[in-house]
């Protein structure tokens, strides 16, 4: 187990600088010469195992392809200041994770070592702060793509770690990137969902929503879908940014959807768990529990019999697919606002409560419990054989679990 701790002694967090009127220095990370790893990142295909956008797949379902082995071990794990609120990435050798003091890290999966860094901006202003990255890192072949609290979209060479362009919408950039082909698709607070093209960042489209939003787009075929705080479910076509279908839900929704043939699941700030069916336009079931009555803030995981979900209750939550009955909840002592990982018949999820579980898929039955850090609002990442997970707060981890 190797525990770096890569915040350096003369650096102050951008909360201690929020909370004192203090000025943060320009890097809260060691400079990256200092911890330069020989193992490159190659320019190759994402691979079977590897987990390379915020739920693995274009349709946000939440399930690994890569096993896991029974007990997990800590391999390593890194501090920042500020903490970790976006889902890593893991292709071949390498993790990426952007980090809330503002910088994105390419990391060897074995050791931790960074091996690149980049950092929103250049220099930082006196009397102000980089702006963090909370959108969890998109990675292709040659690239790494995310936005930045003031709303910048990056594009970051994955061998090199230098920019390759950006991208400034009207608003900050807290939903993950999907990856179509050569499209890079992503919302902004400033209520546009973005269609970029990877190679150069020109825009492909741009539609313009009524609020702000959150969540990240999901992607079935040729269509995407928005959610938000307008209220709506709407239906995008790729090719050419032209809405498809607008469902009023009158909910607003913070968490991402998860799509499968026809039927679109979403957890809102209302309480409640949607299951709609797109093409009809038309609510299936509508799950809840009244006696709790808090929201969903976490994207669903979604297999042929279950949909799984975190919410604010501390509780996860396992819904019948079919009928929107409750299957089983399990009970952490935090708000679960992490989006759970199905790896064959395990579901992995982080709470606010600091600790990593990991129970049974058929019963919700605990498994094991892991401390990562005091809180947790991202997800757990899976691929190549390891686990991922970052919490948030000063001096905030990123654990890596494997054998």
């Amino acid at each position: 187990m190797r525990d770096v701790n890569l915040v350096s002694d003369n650096t102050l967090s951008r909360r201690a600088f929020l909370d004192a009127g203090l000025l943060a220095s320009a890097s809260c990370l060691l400079p990256a010469t200092s911890l330069f790893a020989a193992n490159k990142p190659s320019s190759t295909a994402i691979g079977p195992a590897s987990w390379a956008t915020f739920r693995r797949t274009a349709d946000l379902a939440g399930v690994a392809s890569s096993p896991l082995p029974t007990k997990l071990k800590q391999k390593w794990k890194i501090t920042s200041k500020d903490g970790f609120a976006s889902t890593a990435a893991i292709v071949g050798d390498h993790v990426y994770i952007g980090a809330l003091c503002g910088e994105m890290l390419c990391l060897e999966r074995e050791t931790g070592k960074t091996v690149w860094t980049y950092r929103t901006v250049d220099k930082v202003e006196k009397n102000s702060f980089a702006p963090g990255f909370q959108s969890s890192p998109a990675v292709t072949a040659n690239g790494v793509y995310a936005g930045d609290e003031d709303g910048v979209f990056h594009a970051i060479d994955r061998m090199t770690g230098k920019k390759k362009w950006t991208y400034a919408s009207n608003g900050q950039i807290v939903a993950s990137a999907n990856v179509v082909e050569d499209k890079l698709i992503f919302g902004s607070y400033d209520s546009s969902l973005y269609c970029l093209k990877e190679t150069d960042g020109s825009e492909i489209w741009k539609f313009q929503t009524a609020d702000r939003v959150n969540g990240s787009p999901a992607v079935s075929d040729k269509h995407t879908f928005v959610t938000g705080c307008d209220q709506h479910m709407r239906v995008i076509n790729i090719e050419n940014g032209q809405q498809i279908a607008d469902m009023p839900l009158e909910r607003f929704l913070i968490a991402s959807p998860a799509v499968s043939g026809d039927m679109l699941y979403v957890g809102t700030h209302e309480s409640e768990v949607i299951a709609l069916n797109w093409r009809k336009q038309e609510i299936v079931w509508r799950y809840s529990d009244p006696s709790r009555d808090q929201p969903y803030h976490s994207s669903a995981a979604i297999t042929d019999k279950f949909v799984l979900i975190g919410c604010q209750d501390k509780l996860l939550h396992c819904i019948d697919r079919k009928t929107g009955a409750a299957a089983w909840a399990f009970a952490t002592r935090g708000q679960v606002n992490s989006s759970p990982v199905v790896v064959g018949d395990r579901v992995f999820v982080g709470s606010k409560d600091g600790f990593l579980y990991e129970v049974t898929l058929a019963d919700g039955k605990l498994i094991e419990k892991y401390p990562v850090g005091r809180g947790i609002s991202a997800s757990p990442a899976v691929g190549e054989g390891c686990l991922v997970l970052g919490a948030e707060g000063n001096d905030g981890s990123l654990v890596c679990f494997g054998e």
